[in-house]
């Protein structure tokens, strides 16, 4: 992680997380607040509450139901990325499981997260034809610059 960010969110309270959650899995978040800094923390708390796999699940499902309720189509170009995602997830998964992180509470753990992702991450990866490709939105493929630590 980087300590670059394009932009500034911090929450107070872990009521403002919670609700930013609610809202998102009953797809009621404007998408104006349909931020990165937003994706990073649902991420976040799903894997906080959930085993990989189910966390994966429930992140998948619910950026497709709530992109369906914004009208966001999916296609070859547009609307859900598969591998963005599971960077991300694997990212966040990452920021858990470094040091000291298990006793810290979730309003700081999403600060310091939001801080800290630079949402260019992924092009240190990948290329930008394969990061945006069919085939990287439709499942999920490797990195073709650096492999993922």
């Amino acid at each position: 992680m980087t300590t670059a960010t394009l932009e500034t969110t911090t929450f107070r309270t872990t009521e403002e997380i919670l609700s930013l959650v609610r809202r998102f899995e009953d797809c009621t978040l404007p998408r104006a607040e349909w931020t990165h800094a937003a994706h990073l923390t649902v991420a976040l708390w799903h894997l906080l509450q959930f085993d990989w796999l189910e966390a994966v699940a429930r992140v998948r499902r619910g950026i497709r139901r709530y992109n369906a309720a914004h009208g966001i189509v999916e296609t070859p170009t547009g609307g859900y990325h598969e591998t963005l995602t599971l960077f991300w997830l694997r990212t966040v998964r990452a920021f858990l499981e470094a040091e000291r992180n298990e006793a810290r509470a979730l309003v700081r753990l999403a600060n310091d997260l939001a801080a800290g992702a630079d949402k260019g991450l992924p092009l240190a990866h990948y290329t930008r034809e394969r990061l945006f490709s069919a085939e990287a939105r439709a499942g999920w493929v490797e990195p073709d610059l650096k492999p993922l630590d």
